[in-house]
């Protein structure tokens, strides 16, 4: 994101300007409209499911004021990676506690996919639309939104808290496992942390991202090919 702009510039790299435009753009859009949509997802299937924690705490909204951090804003826009004030859930409230917050947790990246996959299929009309001939600032805007959407989903599914993919493995795991987990939580995440920092799992990211933005894309030009307009 920007700091690798930022890190090119000082390497005398060139930078396309409607490039960082576009990126810009497409990053505040995310912030304040699917960041909100990712944190209401959890909200609403946690009250479907039984807690009404969040629907008392006024957070089932899209309002982006409500779930805005500025923090989680600022890593978005710089690295690529970032975060909403995360909605409260009471697990107590389920019927199945490991089960139940396993699937409030997965809400949240698909809701980042399924932003994604509507994103592609609004890119793929318009470039129909235009007769393949988009402006640049468009045609980046479209994929930074579609990759950002994508990363973010494949970020939040790692299985290292507090990311949500901790919450899913939670569902698997024994009661005494969760619970150890639980007791360790402070130490596991501060190991997550560095575990993220150290580049280690970068390019298995990337490697899922590019193939989650691929399916996207590829998914998003099926109905045009169905109607003969591709």
């Amino acid at each position: 994101m920007l700091i690798e702009m930022i890190r090119g510039v000082f390497s005398g790299q060139s930078i396309d300007f409607a490039s960082v435009v576009s990126q810009i753009l497409a990053t505040l859009f995310v912030i304040f409209c699917i960041l909100p949509l990712h944190e209401c997802a959890h909200g609403w299937v946690a009250y479907k499911l039984g807690d009404s924690t969040a629907k008392y705490q006024g957070r089932i909204t899209l309002n982006p004021i409500v779930s805005l951090d500025l923090t989680g804003a600022l890593f978005l826009l710089l690295f690529g990676f970032g975060w909403a004030k995360p909605v409260p859930v009471d697990a107590r409230y389920f019927k199945n506690p490991k089960r139940d917050m396993a699937i409030t947790a997965v809400a949240g990246p698909l809701s980042n996919l399924l932003a994604s996959f509507v994103g592609a299929l609004i890119y793929v009309g318009v470039v129909v639309a235009a007769k393949f001939s988009l402006p640049i600032i468009v045609h980046d805007f479209f994929i930074a939104y579609i990759s950002i959407n994508v990363a973010l989903a494949v970020f939040n599914l790692i299985p290292l808290p507090p990311l949500d993919g901790s919450k899913i493995l939670g569902a698997f795991l024994s009661n005494r496992a969760l619970y150890n987990y639980y007791r360790y939580q402070n130490v596991i995440v501060m190991v997550s942390f560095f575990i993220l920092l150290s580049g280690v799992l970068s390019r298995p990211l990337v490697v899922l991202q590019e193939f989650f933005a691929n399916g996207v894309l590829w998914l998003a030009q099926l109905p045009y090919y169905w109607l003969g307009l591709l």
